[in-house]
């Protein structure tokens, strides 16, 4: 249970972290659950249907769902609001519906034969995309991207390309929820489209949003919490989804913010502010 419970929340970090890669560029994705299945199914078929190992078929997940993203996020981005976040809830039902109807893949009955992750490879991404963010937040780029989230119409007066870094972070995103959604089907052994529903879209959106969209630790504080309360509340019995739902409402009740609303350097840097203008 609790190797299980360990696995779960590697995968479910790896997923925040794909949809705070979009939100740095101010740009909200739906889709992350249709880029997971992507990678499920495209890793699946490498190493199932074409013999290949496991590394060839997570970098081949990563490579299409980079390059669907490319495709769709183009168009999508031109949109803004509430109209961007209906593209992407629209996305991923195409998706679902799609890997529904390819007999290739198995169709509605499934796809299985997958194997061979383990927790070595869940926490080693971890820790890579991890250190890989913590460089990010140290570096310029965040500042262009900060400025972008802020005001795309003032970066772009400044001389940032806004499309070209919200197309970008769109395509790394979509790739990291890929290599997560291999990692899956290959920790599962099967796989069906039922387990990329819209609804895991939401949820990993909520992952993000419980634990702080401004801050690269928030979205895994809120992915570990939300995967380890069900199991919290498992005495409850058939109470427990209903108790799981007025705890989420609570939280994002009293912490609208989220549980970790700034970035550790802001505030160093707003100490450092206040020191200088008090001396």
């Amino acid at each position: 249970m609790i190797g299980e419970l360990a696995t779960m929340t590697g995968f479910n970090i790896l997923l925040a972290w794909s949809v705070y890669i979009i939100l740095l560029s101010g740009t909200l994705s739906f889709a992350n659950g249709a880029f997971m299945a992507i990678g499920a199914y495209v890793a699946g078929i490498v190493t199932v249907k074409l013999g290949l190992p496991l590394a060839a078929g997570l970098a081949a997940a990563a490579i299409a769902a980079a390059a669907i993203g490319l495709l769709a996020g183009y168009p999508a981005l031109r949109t803004r609001g509430i109209y961007l976040m209906l593209v992407t809830v629209g996305l991923a039902a195409v998706v679902e519906t799609g890997i529904q109807n390819i007999p290739y893949i198995g169709g509605v009955k499934g796809m299985g034969g997958m194997q061979g992750t383990t927790l070595y490879h869940i926490y080693g991404a971890v820790l890579v995309v991890g250190l890989a963010l913590w460089k990010l937040t140290h570096s310029p780029l965040q500042r262009l991207l900060d400025a972008v989230r802020e005001d795309e119409r003032v970066a772009g007066a400044l001389g940032v390309n806004v499309v070209y870094l919200q197309l970008a972070l769109f395509c790394f995103g979509a790739a990291l929820a890929a290599f997560a959604g291999g990692l899956y089907s290959h920790h599962m052994f099967f796989i069906a489209p039922d387990h990329f529903m819209v609804i895991v879209s939401v949820f990993v959106v909520l992952y993000v949003i419980m634990g702080g969209v401004n801050n690269m630790w928030g979205p895994p504080l809120g992915a570990i919490i939300l995967t380890l309360l069900p199991e919290l509340f498992r005495p409850v019995g058939q109470w427990r989804q209903t108790v799981y739902g007025v705890a989420i409402a609570a939280l994002l009740l009293f912490r609208r913010e989220g549980l970790m609303p700034f970035r550790i350097p802001s505030v160093r840097l707003r100490r450092n502010q206040e020191s200088g203008s008090a001396r």
